[in-house]
């Protein structure tokens, strides 16, 4: 799916959100590494990451052509400070109405609102693609990502109390959310801005 808008930060500065090109591949790939670096909620260490700068390249181009996936770069002064993205869940009748997402922010660029832009970005995609269900799994203790979600209409539907054994703090509580969404009528979108 493509995306493109450009929203205000708190700290009066521009932001460009736009879905991912091949050439965003080395930048997409060395924001992935350095935000799972930067925090101990996300599924994978810096280390245990085996993508290429190519094969990024591939998965931006192939969300890109996507009808119901999206992969959106949000940029602050040229530089690559946030992604979020949605992934079917599968293509099957019975599970094509559900989309999972997920997000990371550079963490020197928190609490600037590019979360939340993100967030809502994707939930505009994710209608327009005719979802009706949008899911997520937050650690329990990321306050500030919980607060965001339920302030967007998030709903908790589950925990799984032993999701993530943390190289650093042991067992880590996953917290299943979902957004329930009111799709316009079949034939119609909803489109971006």
């Amino acid at each position: 799916m493509k995306y493109h808008d450009i929203i205000p930060l708190k700290d009066g500065r521009t932001c460009i959100l736009r879905n991912g090109t091949e050439e965003d591949r080395q930048a997409s790939l060395d924001h992935f590494i350095l935000t799972h670096g930067q925090t101990d909620y996300l599924l994978s260490y810096p280390d245990e990451i085996q993508m290429t700068a190519e094969e990024q390249g591939q998965y931006l181009r192939e969300k890109t052509e996507s009808e119901n996936e999206v992969e959106i770069l949000a940029f602050v002064d040229g530089v690559l400070v946030g992604t979020a993205g949605l992934d079917a869940l599968g293509k099957q009748e019975k599970l094509r109405h559900r989309c999972e997402f997920g997000l990371c922010v550079d963490q020197a660029y928190w609490g600037l609102g590019i979360g939340t832009a993100l967030l809502h970005a994707c939930i505009r995609c994710a209608r327009q693609a005719g979802y009706r269900q949008i899911e997520l799994q937050v650690v329990d203790d990321n306050e500030p990502a919980i607060r965001m979600y339920q302030k967007a209409g998030f709903k908790e539907y589950g925990r799984n109390p032993m999701a993530f054994l943390s190289r650093h703090s042991g067992y880590q509580t996953l917290i299943l959310m979902r957004l329930s969404l009111d799709c316009p009528p079949s034939g119609q979108t909803a489109g971006t801005s």
